[in-house]
Order: C-alpha cells, then sequence, then structure tokens
C-alpha cells in the first residue's frame, strides 16, 4: 500500500507539473485567433510553378486612416530570414514575441506588409528544390509578381505613398527590386504610388564591409595589432577573389574571415558590438521533416547559414510561428513548418552573395526621383557604419552629399540623442545611436523617428 501511494502521488506531482507548463504556454499565447487588428489580411501568391509566397498586411492605426498614410514594405535580411516573423515580432509589427503591445511599432505612422522572401523562406514554400531562387534578379522578379498581386487583391493601395525598408541582405534585395519595380511602374506593368526606399545595415559591397572589420574593432579596442593584422589578412583574400570573379572561393574566405575575426576578439557578437557572451539571438530549432530536401555535404554555407540566419529562427519566436499564428492564420499547408526551408534558401544564394550591388543604388539615385535611404546601426559589426561609408563614398552623389550639413537629431517621442542625420537632394543618411544590426530592435524610438522623418513628405 506504502509503494502503491508514493506511485499515485509520483503520478499526481508529474500531471500537476504538465497542467502547470500547458496553462503556462495557453496565458502566454492566449489572444484572439481571429484577427487581431483592423484591416489585417494574409494570403499565398504562385509566383512561379511549385513556388509559393506568403505576406502578411496591417493597416495603419493612425487616426487618419490607411488611406492617407503610407504603405511600407519590410524585406528581411539572411537570405533566408522571415519578414512575418522576425520583422514583425521582434522588431517594427505590433506585438511582441510574447504579444505584448510595442510603443514603437511602425503600425502607428503607416500601413505595414511583410512578405517571406526569398520563396522558401518563413511560411513561403517551394515544391522542388529548383523552384528556389538563385540571384537577386530572381528575387526581384518574384517580389514583382506578389506585388502585382498584392495590388489587383487590395487596389486602394495603388495611390497610397509606397516604401521599401529593409535590413542586412534585405538591403542588397531591396536595390535590386526597387530598380525592377520602378521600371515595371514606368512601362505600366503595376500601379504603385513608389516614393522610396531605406537600406539598413545592408549588404551592399561586401569586399568593404569585410575590409572595414578590423579598423572598426582596432578603433573600438577590441582588438589589438596582431588581431588587425590577422584580419587585413583574410580580407585581402576574400578582395582578390571577388576582384577575379570567383565569388563561390571569395564566400568561403568570407567564412574564414569571420572565424578570425572570432578568434582574434574572444567572438565579439557580429550583430551587436557590446553584446557579448554570444549572438543575442539564439536557436536551438530543428530541422524542419516537413517539405525538407536531402541533404548535401556540408561546405562553408553551412556555418554562415548558423551564424547568420538560423538565429532569426530562435526558440520562443519558433514556438509561437508554429503554433498561435499558424492557427490563426489558418491558411499555411499542414506539410509546411515556418522556416523549415530557410536553410536551402541561404545555401541557393551562394554564388550571389559577395557581388556587389553599388552600381544599382548609383543609377536609382541618378536616374529616378526616388528618395534613396541608408541607415546604419552604430554598434553593428557585420555591415559596419564604416564599410557602408566606404561603399556610399564611391557614388556619383558623394562629393556633393560630403558637403551637407550633418545634423544630430533627438527624438520626438524619446527625449533622447537618437541618430545624426544628413541630407542632399534626394539621398539621405542616418547613423543611429546605440543600435547594433537589428535598429528599431536596438533602439526602437530612434528608428521610428527616422521613418517619420523619411515619409514625412
Amino acid at each position: 500500500m506504502k509503494n502503491y501511494c508514493l506511485k499515485f502521488l509520483e503520478h499526481f506531482l508529474l500531471f500537476s507539473a504538465l497542467l502547470l507548463v500547458a496553462t503556462a504556454f495557453s496565458m502566454k499565447y492566449s489572444f484572439d485567433t481571429r484577427k487581431s487588428f483592423k484591416g489585417e489580411s494574409w494570403d499565398y501568391v504562385t509566383v512561379r510553378p511549385k513556388a509559393h509566397m506568403f505576406y502578411w498586411l496591417y493597416e495603419t492605426t493612425h487616426p487618419s486612416g490607411y488611406k492617407e498614410r503610407p504603405l511600407i514594405l519590410w524585406l528581411q535580411g539572411g537570405p533566408g530570414g522571415s519578414g512575418t516573423g522576425f520583422g514583425n515580432f521582434q522588431e517594427i509589427g505590433p506585438l511582441d514575441v510574447n504579444l505584448n503591445k510595442r510603443n514603437t511599432t511602425w503600425l502607428q505612422t503607416a500601413s505595414l506588409l511583410f512578405i517571406d522572401n526569398p520563396v522558401g523562406t518563413g511560411y513561403s514554400y517551394v515544391e522542388d528544390k529548383k523552384a528556389l531562387t538563385t540571384s537577386v534578379a530572381e528575387i526581384s522578379a518574384d517580389l514583382l509578381t506578389l506585388m502585382q498581386a498584392f495590388v489587383k487583391k487590395h487596389p486602394d493601395f495603388e495611390k497610397i505613398p509606397f516604401y521599401i525598408f529593409s535590413e542586412s541582405y534585405g538591403g542588397k534585395m531591396t536595390a535590386a527590386f526597387s530598380k525592377v519595380l520602378y521600371d515595371a511602374i514606368q512601362a505600366e506593368k503595376i500601379a504603385l504610388n513608389f516614393k522610396g526606399f531605406a537600406m539598413g545595415d545592408s549588404w551592399i559591397s561586401p569586399v568593404d564591409s569585410v575590409n572595414s572589420w578590423g579598423p572598426y574593432l582596432y578603433a573600438t579596442s577590441i582588438i589589438d595589432d596582431d588581431g588587425l593584422a590577422a584580419i587585413q589578412t583574410i580580407a585581402k583574400k576574400v578582395e582578390k577573389l571577388v576582384n577575379e570573379g570567383k565569388f563561390v572561393e571569395a564566400t568561403g574566405a568570407w567564412d574564414e574571415a569571420e572565424g578570425v575575426v572570432g578568434r582574434v576578439s574572444g567572438n565579439v557578437n557580429f550583430y551587436n558590438i557590446m553584446n557579448w557572451g554570444g549572438e543575442g539571438i539564439t536557436s536551438q530549432q530543428e530541422e524542419s521533416q516537413t517539405l525538407k530536401f536531402q541533404p548535401e555535404i556540408e561546405s562553408h554555407l553551412g556555418p554562415l547559414y548558423r551564424r547568420h540566419v538560423k538565429p532569426l529562427y530562435g526558440n520562443s519566436l519558433d514556438e509561437l510561428m508554429n503554433g498561435p499564428i499558424r492557427k490563426k492564420l489558418g491558411i499555411i499547408p499542414d506539410n509546411v513548418q515556418w522556416g523549415g526551408q530557410s536553410k536551402e534558401v541561404f545555401e541557393a544564394q551562394g554564388t550571389e552573395f559577395m557581388k556587389n550591388v553599388t552600381s544599382t543604388v548609383n543609377d536609382l539615385i541618378n536616374k529616378t526621383p526616388l528618395k534613396v535611404v541608408v541607415y546604419q546601426g552604430q554598434l553593428d559589426l557585420i555591415c559596419d557604419t564604416l564599410g557602408a561609408e566606404m561603399w556610399f563614398d564611391q557614388l556619383d552623389v558623394a562629393e556633393s552629399f560630403e558637403s551637407a550639413t550633418r545634423v544630430l537629431k533627438s527624438c520626438k517621442s524619446h527625449p533622447v540623442a537618437c541618430y545624426y542625420q544628413k541630407e542632399y537632394k534626394n539621398v539621405q543618411f542616418y547613423w543611429i545611436l546605440g543600435a547594433g544590426h537589428m535598429v528599431p530592435s536596438d533602439n526602437g524610438y530612434g528608428a521610428l523617428d527616422m521613418v517619420n522623418q523619411i515619409i514625412a513628405s
């Protein structure tokens, strides 16, 4: 009888513990699974055979209504980072990953459109690996197809001012897509009131970024003379391979360069040099067993993916997107797991990573009326400000821009110095203080104030 009672007590305690965990999970994500915001909608667009892209629209909460406010498209980096997940719940959407209201959401000033891009990212998926994109040109073509379907379904947004904001590799995609979109508008293939685009901590000129790592870390006392020499040596290897057009080999050297940086710096955080002790956003997510392609031999792309994309699918976010949000949306196919194809998306761009798109930015400044914006987090390393200024100085507008006045701005919504800003004609540059690679996460008030400055006209 004694053993029976102990056994019963053991099972009772286990059951109680499981019940508490289940209750806590339910309370954490307790929200109405119906549409939570006025004008909120989502859908899939089949951009090509066997290639399906997912988007999520929020109409602004601004008192004047969505017809009187701009629409902002957010393009996440990676490639393979989910805009509907990370950009939405970790950076600029109305709710955070715990489903609490975000004080600095961009929704209060503009409508927001998140796209899981390139196809295969987030909730987007391909039925065949051959349908993945391998270049920013292919990514741009898919985005154009999606936007054509979007404005057909939501015609009110044809005349509303339209802006693209981006982060990291998303900036490279934004430069390419902006040219494609502008040309399509001129050719009357799509109706959009395209006003401008903003590239945040963007991978525009990989060689300039890599070449700047050593001087930046040296200036911030993170490495010594020996560390500087080691980083500069591997950076020159990257530059040589790029100049020779050996982009696959250059990507391998980029991976080597990050290894050298980690070794000589004591594993500095690539996304925020003040955030010691790892990347700051971590992930234990297992790769999806649904729509999963055959694994290939590990290459330099594996470590790069684990450093720069897998953390965007962190535990809490994965739990949210593959649980309550999936249930709320109600249209995600059973065999699709959020983020299940992100590694394949990243690897498919393997020949594209180290290519430079500075000339595309230059043409858009010179040949279009679009507002062209660069914004940089002060504490970012992977796409640091020093590297951004190096490629920016190669633009035709650089000399004239240099003579413009640089202004220190305090946030209207927060009484601190938020950023420096400089403007010349249709070009703006923002230096965001106290922020790393993910500017809206690190300095939400500064990012929101910047957005209001950009869309003010």
